[in-house]
């Protein structure tokens, strides 16, 4: 198993205190650098080279949250990504050393929360891992204090206590970053939303460069409650369709 890393320092970031964060990269490079950012971010840092170390340090430190590569030894990243999240639910961000659409829709198909494409900046990567941590806790909250009754728009329910999408009364099981996209888009049906919006609503991230990771999540959410309820408007955004009253 690769060593692991552990900062004790928290004096200096507060923001990712006794958070526990998960970096799985084979490149000994990046996983440093990855690592040595977070740890400046206040950050607990464990790091992994391969699959299956990944796996066992996973389950084994239970972190907050998983910085994942795709391409590992022994077995990949998505691979990894199913067995941890068969374990216990764990936000995951993805990197791919490819701009390949493919492994970006299978990463999020397997409970990837985001993802980035090589070479990304340690400044972006931080923003992204504070985003998806802050993105949890709301979940809890939201949790613990549910919001009443059943959103339903024709054939699809959400369950917002519950955190739960119906389709044609068929559980759908969505990631927690495609159920945040679909509550923004279903606040406002039909109304068309730009990605800028939709990144800064359901990301945090004001940065245009991060709109195609919108068009990848609205394309993964599409395979799941149908193409036909989400419209593009090319240029512009997307809109939740509902039926006609």
């Amino acid at each position: 198993m690769e060593q692991t890393h552990t900062s004790h320092n928290t004096s200096t970031a507060a923001p990712g205190a006794q958070r526990r964060v998960l970096v799985v990269e084979d490149d000994p490079t990046i996983v440093e650098a990855i690592a040595a950012r977070l740890r400046a971010e206040g950050f607990l840092v464990q790091t992994a080279q391969d699959g299956p170390s990944a796996v066992d340090t996973a389950e084994a430190w239970q972190p907050d949250l998983l910085i994942l590569d795709i391409m590992l030894p022994g077995f990949d990243g998505l691979e990894v990504c199913r067995r941890v999240q068969a374990q216990r639910p764990v936000p995951v961000l993805m990197l791919t050393a490819r701009d390949d659409e493919t492994d970006m829709l299978v990463g999020l198909g397997v409970g990837a929360d985001d993802y980035m494409t090589k070479p990304f900046s340690m400044r972006e990567l931080a923003a992204r891992v504070h985003v998806l941590l802050r993105r949890v806790e709301r979940a809890a909250l939201a949790a613990a204090t549910p919001r009443s009754g059943i959103l339903r728009l024709g054939e699809l329910e959400i369950d917002h206590a519950q955190r739960r999408v119906r389709v044609r009364s068929e559980d759908v099981h969505l990631t927690p970053t495609e159920f945040d996209l679909l509550v923004c888009l279903a606040n406002t049906p039909r109304a068309v939303l730009s990605r800028e919006q939709l990144l800064a609503e359901v990301w945090d991230w004001a940065d245009a460069s991060g709109t195609r990771t919108v068009d990848s999540h609205i394309k993964a959410l599409r395979r799941k409650i149908g193409a036909e309820r989400i419209r593009t408007v090319h240029g512009v955004g997307y809109a939740l369709e509902t039926p006609t009253p």
